[in-house]
């Protein structure tokens, strides 16, 4: 049987080929589960070494030495030590100590074929996919050459040097047709390490594999001189990629493209003709979505930084190629840039600014209760907020922005008001906040027994007695509706002023 064992491991070795050891921890997995089943229920912990010269094999149970005062989580692994004096004299054993107690071995021939064969079978995969994640694992984006070998529920599956991985059916790229036995190139998506998922995910649809191609294709992005700030890809359709120079001497659009499109003309062949936009990346983010809407042309822009949105004004007849078919374009334009983007006619661009105009003269016009004709003046003059009004030099508005001098002091008295106004509204908000959190013991309508009890029940802060119905209170404080009634409302009287 020495032999068989030996000839077993060097033939699944050799076929799966798995290192050795893996292979013998498999087959010292499958004997030691034979022999825990003489045990039945016991959760026995047992141990097989197998001589890989002579193919022997000893088996062990393996005992755990505990005080004799512990619990026994479990009797089966767990032994005190007055019993281990008893059971092992020999052995001199102490607490914290692994005691190793030989078994007679399970007969090989005995072991119940298909459960032996189901532990080397699981073994040996997760040995395989240990290799596999170990090979692959931290090349997430790098470009793998394989071969179409089938399709199974929706998947095509791709052989790599033996090595089989997965393209997903969203990671396939639209109407293309592989055909089995025919070579591909894909982009290593993700390494997964978790039995219940493919093990090698990978894609030809991402933006990562776009930007591979770039790199595979273009030395100036290999070598770093180009660099590629992002990318934003609708496989099939049409993709952007935005690059930038590191040095001002190298064109990084020209670079991409190659001579006579020679570089992204095998780019577009891989991808089965996807339309690809290469733009310059710039710092200013205007800038950066006017290049990212190409080849829509941009008259005019308003962007709003604090929510990241920015209208576009393009001309009547470029509306189409602007926003693209079925919006694609603006799609990836927002998705490159991180901006949403609104694209309007000249004539809609015209009318929403002239829209927000007026409300915004309105509403400076009610804040300081002047005419909107005023506020709008004082728009056009450069102030557009109720504090660079108050701060606004007497002088300035007089001579430069020609307002009357009664006029000027009105406004400036007004915005002043208005200032210290939202200064008060704030201050009071915090005051109302902090007065919520006054601990119920300092509380003056409060007794000192009441506000004993009230701690016991965790309600510690005015704002945690507000937030009381009444018959919880009722309940704490032993008191009578009205009472309760009394107190909730007292306690939330800060909530009212508000």
């Amino acid at each position: 049987m020495s032999k068989e064992l030996l000839t077993m491991a060097e033939l699944v070795s050799n076929e799966k080929e798995l290192d050795i050891e893996a292979v013998f921890t498999a087959l010292e997995d499958a004997l030691a589960a034979a022999v825990r089943k003489r045990f039945h229920e016991e959760q026995v912990e047992i141990k097989v070494r197998i001589d890989q010269r002579t193919g022997d094999y000893r088996t062990w149970r393996i005992w755990h030495i505990v005080d004799d005062d512990e619990i026994l989580e479990n009797p089966a692994t767990q032994m005190r030590e007055c019993v281990a004096e008893i059971e092992f004299p020999d052995a001199k054993l102490s607490i914290g100590d692994v005691y190793e107690e030989e078994l007679p071995n399970e007969d090989f021939g005995r072991i119940s074929a298909q459960n032996a064969k189901n532990i080397i079978i699981q073994k040996l995969r997760e040995a395989e996919r240990n290799k596999v994640f170990n090979m692959f694992s931290g090349r997430e984006g790098e470009l793998v050459y394989g071969v179409i070998l089938r399709r199974e529920r929706g998947r095509i599956i791709v052989d790599i040097n033996g090595i089989e991985g997965t393209i997903d059916r969203r990671d396939s790229i639209a109407r293309e047709n592989l055909r089995n036995g025919e070579r591909v190139l894909c982009a290593i998506k993700k390494v997964n390490a978790d039995m219940k998922l493919p093990q090698l995910e990978l894609s030809r649809s991402s933006s990562e594999f776009l930007i591979a191609l770039f790199r595979k294709e273009v030395p100036e992005i290999s070598s770093g001189a180009v660099e590629i700030m992002a990318a934003a890809r609708e496989a099939g359709l049409r993709s952007k990629i935005a690059v930038r120079a590191l040095d001002s001497k190298t064109d990084p659009v020209g670079a991409c493209i190659g001579i006579r499109g020679a570089r992204i003309g095998v780019v577009q062949n891989e991808l089965a003709g996807e339309t690809i936009d290469i733009v310059v990346w710039d710092e200013d983010p205007e800038v950066f979505i006017k290049n990212a809407m190409s080849p829509a042309p941009v008259v005019n822009t308003h962007i709003e930084s604090n929510n990241k949105t920015i209208d576009l004004a393009v001309p009547q007849d470029k509306l189409g190629r602007a926003v693209g078919r079925e919006g694609l374009n603006v799609r990836l334009a927002s998705e490159l840039t991180g901006w949403s983007i609104n694209v309007l006619s000249e004539e809609e661009f015209s009318k929403k600014r002239e829209e927000a105009q007026i409300a915004k003269e309105a509403n400076l016009a009610q804040a300081l209760e002047i005419e909107q004709e005023t506020a709008a003046k004082l728009i056009e003059a450069g102030y557009e907020n109720i504090e660079e009004i108050a701060y606004a030099d007497r002088d300035e508005l007089v001579n430069e922005d020609k307002f009357a001098e009664e006029l000027a002091d009105t406004i400036l008295e007004a915005a002043s008001n208005a200032l210290l106004k939202q200064a008060f509204d704030s201050e009071a908000e915090e005051e109302t906040v902090d007065e919520m959190q006054v601990s119920v013991a300092n509380l003056d309508d409060l007794s000192a027994e009441l506000a004993e009890k009230l701690i016991a029940a965790e309600v510690n802060t005015r704002e945690n007695l507000a937030e009381l119905s009444v018959d919880e209170l009722m309940k704490i404080g032993n008191l009578n509706e009205e009472q309760a009634k009394e107190i909730i409302l007292q306690a939330r009287e800060p909530w009212f002023r508000q």
